[in-house]
C-alpha cells in the first residue's frame, strides 16, 4: 500500500505467556489457577498468572504469600526462562513471515508494520486473523491483537479484548477511539502525570485533547508537546527491526490437504514470487534456498540447497525450489503446508548462480 499516511500496524501480545508455556509443557495444568514466580517462604512475587488464577484477584507483581491466601489451590511454578525464550523465538519467526518490519519489545509482544504487504488497509486485519490462528493451531498459544495506523493505538487496542481478542481501529477513528479512555492508558503517561492532569480537570483523553498545545508545553515541557499529539491519536514512531533478518520466507497452510502435483507447483511458484519480491525490496541476495513440507499426518520436512553465488532472481529461486520439492515429495503424501525461503544473505552479491 503506497499511502504512508495510513500505515497498517499490528501489536500482538501473547496471553499469560509464561503460564501458557507451562500448560503446553504439562497439559494437565490447563484450566487450573497457576502462577509463575518465587515461593512464598522466600518472599517471592507473582511474575505471571493464568486467567483462572486472575479470577481470584491474583495479578503480576503481587506478593506470592498474598496470592496463596487468595487461592488455596494455587499452583506455583518456578521460572523456566529457557523454555520461554524458545517459544518466543518460534513466535517471532512466524511474525517475520507476515511482515518485513517486526519490532520485538519483550519476550511476549511485538509490533509489526504490514503496510508494504497490503493493497488496501482492511487486508491488515486478515493478516492479524491469520497470525492469531497460526499461533493457536501451530503452537497452542493464545494472543490478543490490536490493528491500527500507529503503534500507540495498536498497543492500546490489543489490551481491549483479552484473552484471544482482536480489536481494530480504522483509519480516521483514532481520536474517537481514545476519547473516553483515561490518560494513563497512553504508555507515556504514568500515575504521577495522571494526578497532575486530574488537577487540571483532565480525566479522559478527550479532556486532554481540548487543552491547547502551548499550555501543555508550558506546564510539562517536551512531554507536554508529546501529550498534545497523543491526545489527537497521532504517533509517528516507526516500527524498528529488532534484530538482523536471517531469512525471508513465505508459507501457506491449506484448508484441505493437497495431492495434486500441478496445484502444488502452482502454489510453490507463487510463494517463490513473493520471496523474490521481498528480497529485491530489501536489496538482498541469498546463497541458500529452502523449502518446507508438512504432510497430512503433521510429519514435517525441510530441505535446502546452497548456491555458489548469491541471487535475487525469481526464476533461479523457483527452479531450485522445484528441484527441492520433487526430491522431498518422493512418497507423494498429501500436503497440508508448503513453504519456501531463502537465507545466507549478501546484499552486495553479484554474478550468476551455479546450480551445482
Amino acid at each position: 500500500m503506497s499511502d504512508n499516511s495510513q500505515r497498517a500496524i499490528i501489536h500482538l501480545d501473547l496471553d499469560a505467556f509464561f503460564c501458557s508455556v507451562e500448560v503446553l509443557k504439562n497439559p494437565k495444568l490447563s484450566g487450573k489457577p497457576i502462577v509463575v514466580g518465587g515461593q512464598p517462604e522466600q518472599r517471592g512475587v507473582v511474575a505471571a498468572a493464568s486467567y483462572p488464577a486472575r479470577k481470584f484477584g491474583i495479578h503480576s507483581a503481587m506478593p506470592m504469600s498474598r496470592a496463596k491466601r487468595l487461592c488455596k489451590e494455587l499452583i506455583i511454578l518456578p521460572h523456566n526462562f529457557k523454555s520461554y525464550k524458545t517459544y518466543s523465538m518460534i513466535v517471532m519467526k512466524i511474525l517475520e513471515q507476515e511482515a518485513d518490519l517486526v519490532e520485538q519489545i519483550s519476550v511476549d509482544e511485538a509490533f509489526l508494520d504490514v503496510t508494504s504487504r497490503i493493497a488496501v488497509w482492511d487486508e491488515a486485519v486478515d493478516i492479524a486473523k491469520n497470525l492469531q490462528n497460526k499461533l493457536s493451531v501451530n503452537i497452542g498459544l493464545s494472543s490478543s491483537i490490536g490493528v491500527a495506523t500507529n503503534k500507540m493505538i495498536a498497543k492500546i487496542a490489543s489490551d481491549f479484548d483479552k484473552p484471544n481478542g482482536l480489536t481494530v481501529v480504522l483509519p480516521g477513528e483514532e481520536k474517537s477511539f481514545l476519547a473516553q479512555l483515561k490518560p494513563q492508558k497512553i504508555s507515556g503517561i504514568g500515575p504521577k502525570m495522571a494526578e497532575k492532569l486530574a488537577e487540571m480537570n483532565v480525566n479522559t483523553i478527550r479532556d486532554l485533547a481540548k487543552i491547547p498545545h502551548n499550555i501543555l508545553e508550558t506546564k510539562f515541557g517536551k512531554i507536554g508537546t508529546a501529550m498534545a499529539q497523543w491526545a489527537q491519536g497521532i504517533d509517528n514512531r516507526p516500527v524498528q527491526v529488532s534484530r538482523e533478518i536471517k531469512s525471508i520466507s513465505n508459507e501457506r497452510t491449506f484448508p484441505k490437504d493437497i495431492s495434486s502435483k500441478n496445484e502444488l507447483i502452482m502454489i510453490l511458484t507463487q510463494l517463490c514470487e513473493k520471496v523474490a519480491s521481498r528480497l529485491k525490496d530489501k536489496k538482498f541476495k541469498a546463497k541458500r534456498v529452502f523449502i518446507k513440507l508438512r504432510y497430512y499426518d503433521f510429519d514435517t520436512h525441510t530441505t535446502q540447497k546452497s548456491l555458489s553465488e548469491p541471487t535475487d532472481s525469481e526464476d533461479i529461486i523457483t527452479d531450485i525450489a522445484k528441484e527441492l520439492f520433487f526430491y522431498a515429495w518422493a512418497d507423494k503424501k498429501p500436503i497440508r503446508l508448503l513453504g519456501v525461503g531463502v537465507s545466507n544473505f549478501n546484499n552486495e552479491g553479484t554474478g550468476q548462480v551455479a546450480l551445482f
